[in-house]
């Protein structure tokens, strides 16, 4: 049996949020509690995106949420992170849809576009009737993506991309792929790196292929595909023109790792609160609730103080994203650190349901499995935890 969703707010969190701010998680936890969570277990159960809620998602504001213009909402960071939280609540696919669509393609055309390219994108991807990818990871160089193989060669007034993406989110439904390549020297001094520059490629132009990874454990509520570029050609207008280096990629993740530290506290609450309900119902020795107990009470009191951590972490965080303050480290430390917790209380959850835990009729093994591919991509934990060591030591140990 599910639970109805209690919330979590140990220590006066939401005295720190504004109206505005509780107002935006209000409206999406009862979007997430109406039409996610009747529909999400039989959709992870058979794989399926959920692709009727793209467009009502892009009627409430969902995408490029803090984008301010283009027919977005304008929202603040702490509001996009709520909103994040509360989608991962539901389930980390649909957070990961809506932060790749967010972060990864209207912040890079946002941000690097010219103005006929956000004119014609940025208000269809905001109402979801169009959708997008971001082609940055590639399958021998994830962690390392300047190592990238993909090409773009010019040629007249066009480019020819060719290479391969892997682990692409909504690959296969994507009406537009922001695809990220090294540009070929064609010049007599190819001595120096070539330079990596974005492009906005339409998915239906030839040449262009997707194909969708199957037996996922993980995520089966996303759509997660490979890329394949074969002699794709695209006018130089397609160009992100803002983009320059390895950098423009990297500030997207640096978006999309924000947007994660906040989901992922939503799928930890999801886990503590199940559990929470299941203990206090659950009958062991003496016909007492398990939650009598003190190994129990232990794994509940440690979930619930992590999530309060991980909750100020976040906002503080948002708070300094707000005021421009926010470094890349900072976002690595909250994605880093609120990932790990997330995993744990999943864990920690399941244990306190026993063998209840491992079946779909409670969220918590799928919470479980989606949080492991949460931990790899945007940045593996070590890749966080070396981040944080080259800003606090000024060395780095890449």
């Amino acid at each position: 049996m599910a639970f109805k969703f209690q919330g979590v707010d140990f220590l006066a969190f939401d005295s720190l949020l504004s109206e505005d701010e509780i107002l935006v998680r209000t409206n999406t936890r009862s979007f997430i509690e109406d039409k996610l969570v009747p529909i999400i277990e039989s959709c992870n159960r058979d794989g399926r995106f959920p692709k009727e809620l793209i467009r009502p998602m892009g009627e409430l504001g969902f995408f490029g949420a803090t984008l301010p213009d283009y027919g977005c909402a304008g929202m603040n960071n702490v509001e996009a992170g709520l909103l994040y939280q509360e989608l991962e609540r539901g389930d980390s696919g649909i957070r990961s849809f809506v932060s790749v669509q967010s972060a990864l393609v209207m912040f890079p055309i946002h941000a690097f576009g010219s103005d006929e390219q956000k004119s014609h994108w940025l208000p269809k991807l905001a109402t979801g009737e169009k959708l997008g990818c971001f082609g940055l990871t590639e399958p021998d160089f994830g962690s390392n993506p300047s190592g990238m193989r993909t090409r773009a060669r010019k040629d007249g007034d066009d480019y020819i991309l060719n290479g391969e993406k892997m682990w692409i989110t909504s690959g296969s439904i994507a009406d537009v792929a922001v695809i990220w390549a090294k540009l070929e020297d064609t010049s007599a001094d190819s001595s120096k790196e070539p330079r990596i520059r974005g492009f906005l490629v339409e998915t239906d132009r030839p040449g262009f292929s997707a194909q969708d990874v199957h037996g996922k454990w993980s995520l089966r509520a996303s759509v997660t595909s490979g890329l394949s570029l074969q002699n794709v050609r695209v006018p130089a207008a397609n160009i992100l023109p803002g983009s320059d280096g390895l950098k423009s990629p990297l500030s997207c993740l640096s978006q999309a790792r924000y947007g994660i530290s906040w989901g992922v506290i939503g799928a930890a609450m999801s886990c503590y609160d199940t559990a929470l309900q299941y203990a206090k119902q659950r009958k062991q020795f003496r016909n007492q609730p398990i939650a009598s107990h003190q190994l129990v009470q232990e794994k509940l009191a440690w979930m619930v103080t992590e999530i309060t951590k991980a909750q100020l972490l976040a906002l503080q965080v948002g708070r300094l994203k707000d005021k421009g303050k926010a470094e890349f480290q900072h976002i690595s430390m909250a994605k880093r650190n609120n990932v790990w917790m997330a995993l744990e209380c999943a864990r920690l959850s399941r244990d306190i349901l026993g063998a209840n835990g491992i079946a779909d009729d409670y969220p918590i093994m799928r919470h479980m499995m989606n949080l492991e591919s949460v931990k790899t991509y945007e940045g593996t934990q070590d890749i966080h935890t070396l981040i944080i060591g080259q800003s606090i030591t000024g060395i780095p140990a890449y």
